[in-house]
């Protein structure tokens, strides 16, 4: 992938542009000079179809032959005020981002006033607002659902945003900071730490005993001890610490698979999570009306 990002491909792009431009001109001026005779001397080619239909040798309507003109000279125009040619930026300096940033920029001061008055609610009322709950949802839907879901109940490695199990803590005020700073979650690999593969297997069936998942005593028992590596995180108990971010595991809710193959797999792997910031796309205002719909989804009877 790396090759794309290099100078060779926007220097090959520029070079076949300005060939193609120039073997049209070159076409064009080539057309306009040829001169065919016919021997009967007729003005066609020569020529004959079904007995009596012939090719004229006509030249190309003046109007058509400007209309080539002029895309010829557009094309060098564009080229020159805008970005094409490789690294050259052009003399407005066009650029896509700039374009796309004064764009929601725009559109953020129109709306600006809309989410004036929500911003000095709380979230409890803002969660049961018609109108900002309408907002919400057209904001999860476009941010948040790609990743939780158009339900907002997640998927394998995305959390369920319905339920009261938080990594970092349901409240408002913990979800607008999820949400304008991100989190990045990240377990390390434990299983050099724990010990043995069996020993990675004792642990795997206690973490399983701990929510009552079927496992077997025997190991669980012999993988108490072990779990010590992991309770720095998970606290002894194993229900997880939201100041960290490490999950509770024993609430029978698994965000990276249940059973003994999926936490030996954790165990011995580790893993990194991301959920990216939004503020660099949000403003504040919007933020505030998406945590409390957030909020709302798993407080729906308060």
């Amino acid at each position: 992938m790396s090759d794309f990002n290099n100078n060779f491909w926007p220097i090959f792009i520029a070079v076949l542009t300005i060939v193609g431009i120039v073997a049209c001109v070159v076409l064009l001026w080539k057309t306009s000079k040829i001169k065919v005779k016919s021997a009967s001397g007729d003005n066609t080619s020569g020529h004959v179809w079904d007995g009596d239909l012939r090719e004229m040798n006509n030249p190309l309507p003046r109007w058509w032959v400007w209309l080539f003109v002029l895309t010829i000279v557009f094309s060098l125009v564009y080229l020159v005020i805008y970005p094409g040619l490789a690294s050259y930026q052009g003399k407005l300096g066009w650029t896509q981002v700039n374009q796309f940033e004064k764009e929601v920029e725009s559109a953020n001061t129109a709306l600006k006033p809309l989410y004036a008055k929500f911003f000095d609610m709380p979230a409890e009322v803002l969660a049961v607002n018609p109108e900002a709950k309408a907002i919400g949802e057209r904001l999860f839907m476009n941010n948040c659902a790609q990743c939780h879901g158009s339900d907002a109940k997640g998927s394998r490695g995305f959390p369920n945003l319905t339920d009261q199990d938080w990594l970092y803590g349901g409240s408002p005020e913990k979800i607008l900071e999820t949400l304008t700073n991100g989190r990045n979650g990240m377990m390390p690999p434990m299983g050099a730490m724990v010990g043995s593969a069996d020993d990675v297997k004792n642990v795997a069936h206690y973490v399983l005993s701990l929510s009552s998942s079927q496992h077997d005593a025997a190991l669980a028992t012999q993988g108490k001890e072990k779990f010590a590596t992991c309770a720095a995180c998970h606290g002894p108990e194993g229900k997880g610490n939201q100041a960290m971010g490490a999950p509770n595991l024993a609430d029978n809710i698994w965000l990276h698979g249940a059973g003994e193959a999926a936490i030996i797999k954790r165990i011995n792997e580790g893993k990194i999570n991301q959920m990216p910031a939004q503020s660099a796309k949000l403003t504040p205002e919007q933020i505030k009306v998406l945590a409390a719909y957030v909020w709302g989804l798993s407080n729906k009877s308060k």
